[in-house]
């Protein structure tokens, strides 16, 4: 099961104020370990919403919102995607997040990524087919 965990946003991250060198440090270690376990699927920081945009339809219309946006609380700063046996051992890995991030007080969120065999029949074998294609033409180009 694939997992992502997310690192929520704080003023510091809102501010674009990069991470110290030992922060990186610890990172890259942290998903040293992750690889060498192989669980490692992706992952990387996010610029601040003030260089982002939202984009919301009413009645099938875009309409664009520049950032920055205001609740730091519903933002997120960065993302680590892993392959995990379960919700249990996601927690478990996020547990090992580095400590000097955030001073401390950093907070994630976990979520389980939804997977193809999640969305029953609705997903007919032809539109699983499209999929199957998709990912591996989406692959290709890595």
């Amino acid at each position: 099961m694939r997992f992502m965990i997310l690192r929520k946003a704080d003023r510091n991250t809102e501010a674009g104020a990069m991470p110290s060198t030992e922060l990186i440090a610890e990172m890259m270690k942290y998903n040293e370990e992750l690889v060498k376990a192989g669980v490692l699927v992706a992952g990387d920081g996010l610029h601040p919403t003030s260089k982002g945009a939202r984009i919301k339809f009413s009645r099938g219309r875009p309409r664009v919102i520049d950032g920055p946006f205001s609740e730091t609380k519903e933002l997120i700063a960065g993302y680590t995607m892993i392959d995990a046996e379960s919700k249990a051992d996601a927690i478990e890995i996020a547990k090992r997040w580095p400590a000097l991030d955030a001073d401390g007080e950093v907070e994630l969120e976990i979520r389980q990524v939804i997977q193809a065999s999640d969305f029953g029949p609705e997903l007919t074998p032809e539109l699983r087919q499209q999929e199957q294609r998709l990912r591996a033409r989406s692959a290709a180009k890595k």
